[in-house]
């Protein structure tokens, strides 16, 4: 397994380009499924997830083509399989996504239950409430679920809390069935959007795309298209925060602000200086002292839940008393400990976190746990004296493209050590 090295205190200076979002790739990738025709997907980031959702494409029969780099062209014709199998699904929760497609256009799916980060349950029960809702008929087979449907029917669906992989489930599932479906309680995240207009591209009817209820008027067929992936705006809320938690001065460019303003909001409360020259550039500053300042995470436009370990990270820089609290998943302060190694002042207790700063932090051997927690140790050993390693840096691979590489071009010491 790959290990990050750390040289920490380096300032960062200069500019960075944000990668395209993998949270909106995978479901655009996904939803590719519902048509024999081409889809072409570009700002497609280059990261573990979105290969392993191009493996599962092909193994299910489609061809996926990458004629340039972070584009790809994406042919589901061939499609003769109907099953995501265990050794991609247990690496890649998102793998479920295939669930809906399939259904929709096939009449049948086998998926493995999903894998992931390890940071709490997610449940799956809601993405198969969902399709029996549609008219599916959905069991469990040795740790495979089958769902199978003649065609699905429209419906009304309320999810009884928010889930952004379960409603972009059934968006593309209901892109296909016959009749109108409502989906309440629907997730608002900037993804859903982009999906939204990638099915619409492809002659699907989305009403209210990006608010609590959505309403999808099935369609006989849909075709091919071309879209243009959305800027990361967790990549975008990482390095706004390695400039500040550094004491440097970045300009990110290739990212969408609107998208994150509970996060720049918040960090502008703390004093981090984000100035925004034009749409996609922000400038990030530290001037004076960071001062501690409270957060909890939230569902979209609240702060997001996957900004949480960063922010973290930051606040045993910033002067006071911070409570971190999560509201989201259950288990993701396992990145706390791996601070303290460090020297951080973190004590949890419950569903929150008590970091008190400005404290010292100096290198240590560390292993990230979850995707965002490696990003955090990353921004932590940023900011600490001496050398850090972080080990299980395969979690980070997931999310960002080439993290440590964008990192050296800002002033980073940073180096990827193979084993």
């Amino acid at each position: 397994m790959d290990k990050f090295r750390i040289l920490g205190g380096k300032r960062l200076h200069g500019s960075v380009a944000i990668s395209g979002a993998k949270n909106s790739a995978l479901p655009c990738l996904a939803a590719a499924l519902l048509t024999p025709e081409t889809v072409t997907l570009r700002n497609v980031p280059y990261v573990r997830d979105l290969i392993t959702m191009r493996r599962l494409l092909e193994d299910l029969g489609a061809t996926v083509l990458v004629p340039e780099l972070r584009t790809h062209r994406i042919n589901a014709g061939t499609v003769e399989h109907y099953e995501a199998p265990y050794e991609l699904v247990k690496t890649m929760r998102a793998s479920v996504l295939a669930l809906g497609p399939l259904v929709a256009r096939f009449g049948e799916a086998r998926v493995s239950l999903p894998g992931g980060c390890a940071i709490g349950q997610r449940p799956i029960d809601l993405h198969l409430m969902a399709l029996e809702k549609l008219g599916a008929t959905v069991e469990m087979q040795n740790g495979v679920i089958v769902a199978k449907a003649e065609r699905l029917r429209g419906a009304d669906v309320t999810f009884e809390i928010v889930t952004v992989t379960g409603t972009e489930n059934v968006m593309m599932a209901a892109a296909l069935a016959n009749g109108v479906t409502r989906i309440f309680n629907a997730a608002c995240e900037p993804e859903i959007t982009d999906l939204a207009e990638l099915l619409t591209k492809m002659g699907a009817h989305i009403e209210g795309a990006g608010t609590p209820t959505m309403t999808i008027t099935g369609v006989d067929a849909l075709g091919g298209a071309e879209h243009t992936i959305i800027p990361d705006r967790i990549e975008t809320g990482t390095f706004i925060v390695a400039a500040a938690i550094t004491g440097g001065e970045l300009e990110i460019t290739q990212c969408n602000p609107t998208h994150l303003m509970a996060v720049i909001d918040k960090l502008r409360a703390v004093g981090v200086e984000i100035e925004q020259p034009d749409e996609r550039t922000l400038r990030v500053s530290v001037r004076g002292k960071l001062q501690a300042r409270d957060v909890t995470t939230a569902v979209h436009p609240g702060f997001p839940t996957d900004m949480q370990a960063q922010y973290m990270a930051l606040m045993t820089q910033a002067e006071g008393d911070a409570v971190v609290t999560e509201m989201i998943f259950e288990n993701r302060f396992m990145h706390a400990s791996e601070l303290q190694r460090l020297g951080a002042r973190i004590r949890v207790h419950g569903h929150s976190a008590y970091v008190h700063g400005p404290t010292p932090l100096t290198g240590a051997q560390l292993i990230a746990s979850d995707l965002r927690a490696s990003a955090s140790l990353v921004l932590a050993g940023l900011a600490a004296e001496g050398e850090t390693w972080i080990d299980r840096v395969y979690h980070i691979d997931r999310g960002y493209e080439k993290i440590e590489e964008k990192l050296r071009t800002v002033g980073a010491e940073i180096e990827r050590v193979k084993n």
